[in-house]
């Protein structure tokens, strides 16, 4: 019951914070409070060292400070709409010395924090509005048959490119979420995950530039991705290079120093653009590997990766970011250890962030979460997502995880000096 209290105490603080005048955040947000989800999994983890220097840290540290190994994904997203600036300020209260701004465009090519370029049906409250007529698809309702089995799905696409930045502006976000089987536009918002939550209500949408100040206001590092358009480019004649720099400008024009930000891609080129074109910002420019999507790649098998780890270092890339469980093994005895892909990105020399902590639910071990396909019968219970981040920190030697609820890393970054 006391850690209710404090949980819900903390949620209030947390909310009134985000009415705050900008100026004043940064020194709101100063002392670390990490709330009792990381002593929840402490007591779940498996008997063992980890557990034992983990509970001894519980007992004796008192506070808790910012890491760099801790990067907010999307802010804190497991209970706060993500990319606004409730879940920022929530990630940086509960120790993420990076938070992300994931960054696409609008109608009239003004960047805005969105994880997809269209996802606003599912993460905001535009079909609510009469905005919803200004899709790319408007909403249609899920179909079934006499015997009410669903025949299709209900659907919607609402992107940034369909909005100016005005009309952006005006929206709310939501834990993102749909229901297919909505034959309403009100049930169709409401399709948030069980393990996820609603109860903090909307949440405020930022632009890149509003996350670049709000960031600096927080004392935080910046790691922007620059997401794929779902619009063919030229898009409004801004090419891709032109989308890629225009990321870079808005921190010049802000006046970041390049070894604050970490900017992202999928897409090689842009990091690459990067690398040649500003090569103070492409120094840290993540290479984010998501050839796990194609049908010839085998996770384990090194002459299946194209580029190789050797020829990504000779082209000038030098943070490389797979998911999880690409890092992971298993060994003879069912215990976790480093990959055969970790093993070789070490040895070409590139450094390793990985994604994405607290983004799966545990409840009943991890065997078919994504995440952990890899090691998924070592992981039993919610706290023994420890085992796997121990071994990614102390055995592979990541610099940086994001994760979804940055407390639950924090906790074990202090615990084990990781700055």
């Amino acid at each position: 019951m006391k850690a209710g209290f404090v949980l819900v105490g903390w949620f209030i603080a947390n909310l009134a914070l985000a009415a705050v005048p900008a100026n004043e955040i940064g020194q709101r947000v100063q002392r670390v409070q990490l709330g009792p989800r990381p002593f929840f999994l402490l007591d779940e983890l498996r008997e063992g060292y980890l557990r034992d220097k983990l509970a001894r840290c519980a007992v004796q540290r008192t506070q808790y400070r910012k890491s760099d190994f801790v990067i907010g994904h999307r802010g804190a997203c497991l209970m706060f709409p993500e990319h606004t600036k409730e879940s920022y300020i929530a990630a940086a209260r509960m120790g993420a010395g990076i938070l992300e701004c994931d960054v696409t465009f609008t109608k009239d090519k003004e960047l805005v924090c969105r994880h997809a370029q269209c996802d606003l049906h599912t993460t905001t409250n535009i079909l609510e509005t009469p905005l919803a007529a200004k899709c790319s698809l408007p909403f249609q309702p899920a179909e079934f048959d006499a015997q009410g089995n669903l025949i299709r799905p209900a659907v919607a696409k609402c992107c940034t490119s369909d909005l100016t930045l005005a009309e952006f502006k005006t929206l709310k976000a939501k834990m993102d979420g749909f229901n297919p089987r909505a034959r309403t536009v009100a049930e169709y918002l409401r399709g948030t995950p069980t393990w996820r939550t609603d109860l903090y209500g909307y949440g405020t949408l930022m632009t890149h530039k509003e996350s670049v100040a709000l960031f600096k206001q927080l004392g935080v590092k910046m790691t922007p991705e620059l997401k794929a358009p779902e619009v063919p480019m030229p898009f409004a004649g801004m090419t891709q290079e032109q989308y890629a720099q225009k990321l870079i400008d808005e921190y010049k024009q802000a006046g970041v120093p390049p070894e604050h930000v970490f900017p992202q891609s999928f897409n090689l080129n842009d990091v690459l653009y990067w690398i040649r074109n500003e090569p103070e910002f492409g120094r840290q420019a993540v290479f984010l590997d998501g050839r796990y999507a194609a049908s010839t790649f085998r996770h384990d098998d090194p002459s299946t990766w194209r580029p190789s780890m050797e020829e990504l270092a000779s082209l000038g890339v030098k943070i490389l970011a797979p998911p999880m469980w690409m890092l992971l093994a298993l060994d003879a005895s069912g215990q976790i250890v480093p990959s055969v892909y970790a093993e070789r990105a070490k040895a070409a020399g590139l450094d390793l962030i990985t994604w994405t902590f607290e983004r799966s639910d545990l409840r009943n071990g991890g065997v078919g979460q994504w995440y952990y396909q890899t090691v998924g019968e070592a992981i039993q219970t919610q706290g023994d997502m420890y085992l796997a981040l121990d071994v990614l920190a102390q055995r592979v030697g990541i610099r940086g995880i994001f994760t979804d609820w940055p407390a639950t890393v924090a906790f074990y970054a202090n615990c084990m000096g990781l700055k």
